[in-house]
């Protein structure tokens, strides 16, 4: 059991330093293409929330999803989180659904949470995000990584690097 656990925080530690990195050297970063998005697998997925409960992503179908990769140790990620909270109070009755998917240890994700207040549901990562991530179009597994899918299910586009609140009110608006 611990030396699962201590794979994982690698595995955690190896896909954030690539987002870290990524976020530095490129900003924000938009695909032209969600081509490389497969979202059959994306909607397949079971993660475990904060309360230790598997959710699956298809409880959020219908809905505009902004499925976002996270860890409560990068600095890019920690900066676009504010801006996401006000945008899930904004929209969410229109329905938009911000989901979290944090690839870090438990604890250190559920004391950002509510240090922060964030008000959308997190799901823990580890190796099953890190497939998630993959499947949602970012096989380096930069971070943070979003994915913005219609309420088709469909994906919109996807971004690499910290997005600004700005940025993603601009891209749910017209599919709400």
């Amino acid at each position: 059991m611990q030396r699962r656990r201590w794979l994982m925080l690698a595995v955690a530690l190896g896909f954030g330093l690539m987002g870290v990195l990524a976020s530095r050297f490129i900003g924000e970063q938009q695909s032209r293409s969600v081509q490389a998005v497969r979202v059959d697998r994306v909607w397949a997925a079971e993660l475990t929330d904060l309360a230790g409960r598997r959710q699956a992503l298809t409880r959020w179908r219908g809905q505009v999803v902004v499925l976002n990769f996270w860890a409560p140790w990068c600095p890019p990620c920690r900066k676009e989180i504010p801006g996401f909270i006000r945008l899930q109070q904004r929209y969410g009755a229109q329905g938009l659904q911000f989901l979290g998917v944090a690839l870090d240890q438990p604890e250190p994700v559920r004391e950002y949470v509510q240090a922060a207040g964030i008000n959308y549901p997190i799901l823990l990562g580890g190796m099953a995000a890190g497939m998630l991530g993959q499947a949602a179009g970012n096989p380096q597994g930069g971070l943070p990584y979003t994915l913005i899918l219609d309420r088709r299910g469909q994906p919109v586009i996807t971004l690499l690097g910290a997005v600004s609140e700005r940025r993603v009110e601009e891209l749910i608006r017209p599919l709400l």
